[in-house]
């Protein structure tokens, strides 16, 4: 959550910091606020509680005098609500001092009685502020910016990244990171600070990402990294893989308008360059084939989307590498005491790579003494640098809130990676390796029909559906996860009542919930595969249908058995059992999608949502 740029040069920095919060707006927030330090040497401030544009129209008509240094934010509400004196940036000394904060500081309460204590009268009700008071106490003391940074960010305990800047010392920001995102990019004569490359791609595609407890001092010819304790550090370069256009939405009516077409490019990405002759070879992960062998246990663990891709993921690995799979919900994970080990591969999935609760369990799981691996869609991000090894989804950036081309894409990476492990054991045969590597060439092609030939109709049934108060999602199978993953779309962005259950639970109580008229989706399972469960999952759809509920079927394509039960029937092309996931989903996902706009609803935004979410 929250947007950060920071930039020096020689350009007035309040058009590049605008445009970096615009890029930066899908990570959810409710206030905005830049400050700037001009020609003249003064720092002018500007915030305002609400959407980036409310404080756009706030400059435009009384503008900030133009300043080659500044830093701006993108404010998520937590201790405070949403208002102009506590959004960011927050001053200090008389002023003179800018601060702006992502995440939460733990001890803060103290901070501030401590300040109170003193003398000093705070303005809002932020820890943030706490933060920039120390810096400028700390700074009065010492007239060395960098000095009085690393003396207060020592003393903060919790997650943050935080930039500063100060009108005594032009052309000088100075940011820090722990259990927070902060990336650095570097420019010809100029270089910026953000919380994502998205901030600065627009610029520069050359970038640093500084590591935990790190500082980080930008101008305009020179970067320096250090520790806490002002130590040299040396931080990797990389380039961004992507541009700015790829960050925009194109002429689509939202930008999840635009991932979802996106979906079958985002498969075709995560491919690339991991097939080899029949066989998945995952270039990331040459030379780790002795843990792969060693291991006698998965743990997967991930946050909503994610954890359902995970869910998927626990049928592949299981199906192809032999080895028993657990999903974990991160947030539950290290607080349960789990048995873990030596023996134990922990994989993470998160798509930002920055998910605090998933860093948290990766990091439980590396002090256990597990290995761990992680799934990623961001580069340079915390949680693949905290991990042991890292397959990175190759979906571009995504902006919506609600995660649609990620999860496809994550899903695909766990079928690479379940491929491989199963080659490296042993435990999959070359028929069967060649045989899936052929579906996972033909999954993009049979994204794209889906898009082109059921789209319409899914979003006219969205449509007709605009009033439904409730919607339930049946699954069995592979086909369950994919029904929680229905559900959680459309309570994301359309803030209506919707629900997942595993198929065969519906004796067992959900059943009570059907009543006539009642929109139920199930996800058939291929007839070719098992006819025992595909038979059990069209009892279910006699059970509820002879209660009275509309049943919308998602089907592949040639199942008959379907339709004198079914009010509609979705199409989805022929595929392996264990690749029907990545297709049935992409009807849920358009169908959430139409329902919400229909509602007249943003998509991409849905309310109390962050796309991002750095804090526990």
């Amino acid at each position: 959550m929250c947007g950060i740029v920071g930039y020096v040069g020689a350009r007035d920095s309040q058009p590049i910091l605008l445009a970096g919060l615009a890029r930066l707006e899908y990570r959810g927030y409710d206030s905005a606020g830049v400050a700037v330090i001009d020609a003249e040497g003064h720092l002018g401030m500007r915030k305002r509680a609400g959407k980036l544009q409310v404080l756009k129209d706030n400059l435009a008509a009384a503008p900030l005098a133009e300043g080659t240094t500044g830093i701006g934010h993108t404010r998520w509400a937590t201790h405070g609500g949403p208002t102009d004196e506590n959004a960011h940036p927050h001053l200090a000394d008389d002023d003179k001092l800018a601060l702006i904060h992502n995440g939460i500081i733990e001890n803060f309460a103290e901070l501030k009685a401590e300040l109170a204590a003193e003398g000093y009268t705070f303005r809002s009700e932020t820890d943030s502020e706490v933060a920039a008071a120390l810096l400028g106490r700390e700074f009065r003391k010492t007239g060395d910016l960098r000095q009085a940074f690393q003396a207060v960010v020592a003393r903060l305990e919790g997650a943050f990244t935080i930039l500063a800047t100060h009108q005594d010392v032009p052309n000088l920001v100075v940011g820090a990171r722990r259990n927070s995102p902060l990336v650095i990019g570097l420019g010809d004569g100029e270089n910026f600070l953000g919380s994502d490359v998205a901030a600065f791609v627009e610029h520069t595609r050359r970038a640093l990402a500084i590591g935990q407890d790190q500082i980080v001092a930008i101008e305009p010819h020179q970067v320096t990294v250090t520790d806490f304790d002002g130590n040299p550090v040396e931080v990797e370069e990389f380039e961004v893989s992507w541009d700015a256009a790829a960050a925009e939405k194109g002429g689509w009516s939202s930008f999840m308008a635009k991932e979802v077409s996106e979906e079958p490019e985002a498969v075709a990405n995560t491919i690339r360059g991991r097939l080899s002759d029949g066989a998945v070879v995952i270039p990331e992960l040459e030379g780790l084939d002795e843990l792969f062998t060693g291991i006698d246990r998965i743990i997967i663990t991930a946050c909503g989307t994610a954890s359902y891709a995970g869910s998927v993921g626990k049928y592949v690995l299981e199906r192809w590498a032999g080895i028993p799979v657990d999903v974990e919900l991160a947030h539950e994970f290290r607080y349960r005491d789990p048995v873990i080990g030596a023996n134990t591969l922990v994989v993470s999935i998160s798509q930002s790579g920055e998910t605090m609760d998933t860093l948290m369990a990766v990091k439980y799981a590396r002090e256990r003494g597990a290995k761990t691996l992680s799934i990623c869609n961001t580069q340079g991000a915390t949680i693949p640098r905290e991990s042991d090894a890292i397959v990175y989804t190759h979906a571009g950036p995504e902006v919506a809130v609600a995660s649609t081309k990620a999860f496809v894409a994550q899903i695909t990476a766990l079928q690479l990676l379940a491929l491989h492990i199963g080659r490296v054991r042993g435990s999959l045969s070359a028929a069967e390796s060649a045989a899936s590597v052929a579906e996972l060439e033909a999954l993009p092609a049979k994204i794209q029909r889906i898009l082109d030939e059921e789209q319409p109709h899914v979003e006219q049934l969205g449509r007709w559906m605009a009033d439904t108060r409730s919607v339930l999602f049946l699954g069995r199978n592979v086909g369950f996860p994919i029904a929680l993953e229905g559900a959680l779309k459309l309570k994301e962005i359309s803030y209506i009542h919707a629900e997942g259950f595993a198929a065969g639970e519906l004796k067992h109580g959900p059943i009570a919930l059907i009543e006539p008229g009642q929109p139920v989706f199930v996800i058939v399972p291929s007839p070719r595969e098992s006819a025992l469960i595909h038979s059990k999952v069209v009892s279910n759809i006699q059970e509820i249908r002879a209660r009275g509920a509309r049943v919308i079927v998602v089907a592949e394509e040639g199942d008959a058995a379907v339709l004198p039960y079914a009010d509609e029937v979705l199409r989805i092309p022929v595929a392996g059992p264990m690749f029907e996931p990545v297709l049935a989903v992409v009807p849920l996902h358009i169908f959430a999608m139409a329902l919400a706009t229909a509602k007249g609803l943003d998509v991409d935004q849905p309310r109390n949502l962050a796309k991002s979410v750095t804090v526990e």
